[in-house]
């Protein structure tokens, strides 16, 4: 059973973030001592009630400052005059995201780590740790596209607002856009996280070598969430198909990276054992970049960590709520991200309604829990889900029957391949074509599924699940209304 307390924190953040994106940007002072204040009522307020409503209202306030700070952030920042003028600058920047390149243009998120005015030549200094995207044309898409996160460069370009499609990366802290002209000083990662990261990148993705570029744009999808190579026509099938969960990384990936560690886990102590699990995850997160699903799956996983060491496990619907309320927390835009809304909503659906749907069904255990599972993500995204993109597929659910058996063995194989690729391809050169016999098989069975699936064209949209709403609530009045008729009928005399 979940307390009101975590919901209610939860709710006070939520509304302080939509409060404090209303009234603008702000440094926050006056909602830090409303926070002050608030904290001070939890510490001497005497009874329960009290103290919940008080906690409720510090979030709030709290969502205030830290949505008016982020604003602030992005309305000024030492940059802001050359973005005004578009003035030309030489700047130092580090690749916070891996670029998304095309033939012809090449986009990354990156932060500015120096600058200069190219007009005066002398030293701007610092940037604040601005973000701004980088997009490049010409003889700069190549050098760019060959870049990974965390890699440092410097570019020749010219500052200037947002603009069109482009204004949605203020949501990602990018205050705007620098039209790169030339790179030239390309560094390594000097974080060492990332240098991990992106070895580790590389090992995970060594075992597809042989893979055609299909496959292999595919497979980067089910391991690293990486779809940048992934052919539109392709995730038009998988969307169409209610099978895009599968190529972004969440929950299930976290699940099956601590699946393939869990042997070497095995022979450390439960403390060791729950440093090591973390450290993964920090790896595997920053592997696919932290996008919002996967920070969300990994911040759950860490409290399940915490908790267990602890000797007190908590249900999964209190970890969702625990981890929505810290990471709106430490980045209030998130509110705004397609991504994160919809993997809260499928883990509340699979949390609330699984198990109830899956004991209602009939049928082996094996298939019962993925329809289950399946429906109950379906009914909590379909709220996100339809006024984005329109409409949920029905389809969904026999194509998710078929297709997480085999995307569940080609996530684990594809990590197992990856490490027996790299240590076993130097002295054994038909390595990888071995280890792409079943990653082949499995791949184009789901490309199978998704094909064939999304050629259904019966979909949910708005107008349908009020129909089905409406159609449940009269079936259960009926119910009910029978019952209590039942219940009404004279006994009948001895």
């Amino acid at each position: 059973m979940l307390r009101a307390a975590p919901v209610l924190a939860l709710v006070g953040v939520v509304a302080g973030i939509l409060i404090g994106e209303a009234r603008g940007a702000g440094n926050g002072v006056a909602a830090f001592v409303a926070c002050a204040v608030a904290l001070a009522v939890v510490a001497v307020a005497r009874t329960r009630t009290a103290r919940v409503l008080a906690l409720a209202v510090l979030c709030l306030f709290v969502g205030v400052a830290s949505m008016q700070r982020a604003l602030h952030g992005l309305e000024r920042s030492p940059l802001q005059p050359a973005i005004d003028a578009r003035e030309e600058v030489v700047a130092r920047v580090t690749l916070v995201d891996d670029p998304d390149a095309s033939r012809w243009s090449a986009n990354a998120l990156v932060r500015v780590d120096a600058w200069t005015r190219t007009s005066s030549g002398e030293p701007t200094g610092d940037a604040g740790g601005r973000r701004v995207l980088a997009s490049a044309s010409g003889d700069a898409v190549e050098r760019l596209s060959l870049l990974a996160a965390g890699e440092s460069m410097t570019v020749t370009g010219w500052l200037a607002p947002l603009d069109g499609f482009d204004v949605r990366m203020k949501w990602k802290h990018a205050i705007a856009t620098l039209h790169v002209l030339d790179v030239t000083e390309v560094g390594d990662a000097r974080d060492p996280t990332l240098r991990l990261a992106n070895r580790a990148r590389t090992v995970v993705m060594g075992g597809s070598t042989s893979l055609a570029p299909i496959d292999r744009a595919v497979l980067a999808g089910f391991l690293l969430g990486d779809t940048r190579a992934v052919p539109p026509e392709i995730k038009e099938q998988f969307r169409a198909a209610g099978l895009t969960h599968l190529t972004a990384v969440s929950g299930g990936n976290v699940a099956f990276v601590l699946a393939v560690m869990a042997p070497l886990f095995r022979r450390l102590r439960l403390g060791s054992r729950a440093v090591a699990a973390g450290v993964v995850l920090v790896v595997f997160g920053t592997m696919t970049r932290w996008e919002p699903s996967v920070a969300r799956a990994i911040v759950m996983a860490s409290i399940a960590l915490f908790v267990g060491v602890l000797g007190r496990p908590t249900p999964a619907l209190r970890a969702l709520v625990f981890a929505a309320t810290v990471l709106l927390l430490i980045d209030p835009f998130l509110l705004h991200s397609v991504g994160f809304g919809l993997s809260c909503l499928a883990s509340l659906g699979i949390a609330l309604w699984s198990r109830p749907i899956t004991e209602r069904l009939r049928g082996p255990l094996w298939i019962r829990e993925i329809l289950g599972v399946t429906a109950a993500a379906q009914i909590g995204v379909a709220p996100l889900l339809i006024p984005v993109f329109g409409s949920v597929p029905l389809v969904s659910l026999p194509a998710n029957l078929v297709a997480v058996p085999l995307a569940a063995p080609l996530t684990m194989w594809g990590i197992v391949a990856g490490a027996i690729n790299t240590v076993a391809a130097p002295f054994a050169p038909s390595v990888p074509a071995l280890l792409a016999v079943p990653t082949t098989a499995l791949l184009h069975g789901l490309l199978a599924v998704a094909a064939i699936a999304a050629r259904v064209p019966i979909a949910v949209d708005g107008r349908a699940v009020w129909l089905v709403i409406a159609t449940v609530a009269l079936v259960a009045a009926a119910g009910r209304t029978r019952s209590l008729r039942r219940d009404a009928r004279p006994l009948p005399a001895r």
